[in-house]
């Protein structure tokens, strides 16, 4: 199963997204929701809960959502 935390999809900017959780209050909330969304989703995947296919479609698109809104935060 492939990894999404922030530090797999941005290795990048490393660094600055630790120091981003602890200078950056936004970021921080950002960061815990799109956490939890990814959970959400690797327990999907995985199996170990099984909704209906629109919730887990719903939860990958709050996932981009987030991960896109993070992004922006990070190259600004």
């Amino acid at each position: 199963m492939e990894k999404h935390d922030l530090h797999h999809e941005f290795p990048e900017f490393d660094s600055r997204i630790s120091e981003f959780k602890v200078a950056n209050a936004h970021f921080k909330k950002l960061s815990d929701e799109y956490d939890e969304v990814n959970h959400a989703v690797h327990r999907i995947e995985s199996g170990v809960e099984t909704p209906a296919d629109e919730v887990l479609t719903e939860l990958r698109k709050k996932r981009l959502h987030l991960k896109d809104e993070l992004y922006a935060l990070l190259t600004q």
